[in-house]
C-alpha cells in the first residue's frame, strides 16, 4: 500500500523551473488549507509545466490539501495523461476545468478554484459581485461569469467556459463557486484571496442596513492602482512573506 510519506522525491527527474513551480503550487495548496477555502479533496489548483508540450500540475485526488507536496502533485497532459509514474488519481471535473483554461490561455500558468460557503453563496445570488467595497473593485476590473451546467465532466461545457472566461482573472462559476487565474501561482493567489474576501465582505455587507455602491469610474481606473500598491510585482510582493509563514508552521511542502 502506497503511502503519503512513501512517494519518492521527483526532484531529480524535473528540471529547476518545475520544481521551482511544484514548490509555489505545493505551497498554494497549503495556502488554501490553512485560510480555511478547502473543500475536503474536491477542488484543485493547477499550474502549467514550462515548455512546448502543454503540461500541467494538478493535486492528486484524494489527498487533503495540507497534506499535498511538491513531488506528489501529478503532471499530465491537455488529454488527462499521467506524465510521471504516481499511484493517484486525477478529479475529472478538475481536468475538464483546467484543461480547458489552460489550453486557451496561454498567458496565464495558475488557476485556482474553490467551493467556499461565502464564494457559492454570491455565486448564488443574481446581483453576483456588488460594487460595495474595496475589494470588489478589484474583482469587478475583470469578472466573467459562467451558468451551472452541472458537475464538469463534460467535454462539449469547455468552448463555454473559455468563452465565458475571456481574458478576465475573476471568475464566477454560477451555483458552484469561485476561479481565479494569474501569470505566476502567486497572482492566482492573490487574486482568490481578494475574490473570496469581497464575497464575505458582501455577505456580511448584506445582513445589515442599506447599501452604498462604488463610483463606477473608480473600477475604471483600479488596475493601474493595484500595480503601484504592489509595487508591480502583483502576487510576488506577498508570495515570500507568505511562503516564510508557511515556513513557520511545516516545511514538508517542499518535499
Amino acid at each position: 500500500m502506497t503511502t503519503l510519506h512513501s512517494i519518492p522525491s521527483v526532484k531529480d527527474q524535473v528540471c529547476a523551473e518545475e520544481w521551482q513551480l511544484r514548490v509555489d503550487l505545493a505551497a498554494c495548496y497549503r495556502l488554501v488549507a490553512l485560510y480555511g477555502w478547502t473543500d475536503m479533496v474536491f477542488t484543485h489548483i493547477s499550474a502549467r509545466v514550462p515548455g512546448p508540450e502543454h503540461h500541467f500540475l494538478i493535486n492528486p485526488y484524494g489527498l487533503m490539501f495540507d497534506e499535498i507536496t511538491a513531488s506528489n502533485l501529478i503532471k499530465i497532459d491537455q488529454d488527462g495523461n499521467k506524465i510521471l509514474d504516481t499511484p493517484y488519481h486525477v478529479n475529472r471535473a478538475g481536468y475538464t476545468i483546467h484543461s480547458a483554461i489552460h489550453d486557451a490561455r496561454h498567458d496565464i500558468q495558475c488557476v485556482l478554484h474553490t467551493h467556499t460557503r461565502a464564494g457559492v453563496a454570491v455565486s448564488a445570488q443574481k446581483c453576483g459581485i456588488l460594487p460595495i467595497s474595496q475589494q470588489s473593485t478589484f474583482v469587478l476590473s475583470s469578472l466573467g461569469y459562467h451558468d451551472y451546467e452541472g458537475v464538469a465532466l463534460r467535454e462539449d461545457e469547455k468552448p463555454r467556459l473559455q468563452a465565458d472566461l475571456g481574458d478576465k482573472l475573476f471568475f464566477m462559476l454560477r451555483n458552484h463557486g469561485l476561479l481565479t487565474v494569474g501569470r505566476t501561482v502567486a497572482d492566482a493567489f492573490l487574486n482568490m484571496y481578494t475574490f473570496e474576501s469581497t464575497c464575505q465582505i458582501q455577505l456580511s455587507a448584506q445582513a445589515g442596513g442599506e447599501l452604498i455602491e462604488v463610483d463606477p469610474q473608480i473600477i475604471e481606473g483600479v488596475a493601474e492602482v493595484a500595480s503601484k500598491q504592489t509595487s508591480g510585482l502583483g502576487g510576488e510582493f506577498v508570495w515570500p512573506a507568505l511562503l516564510r509563514k508557511l515556513d513557520r508552521l511545516d516545511t514538508s511542502y517542499r518535499n
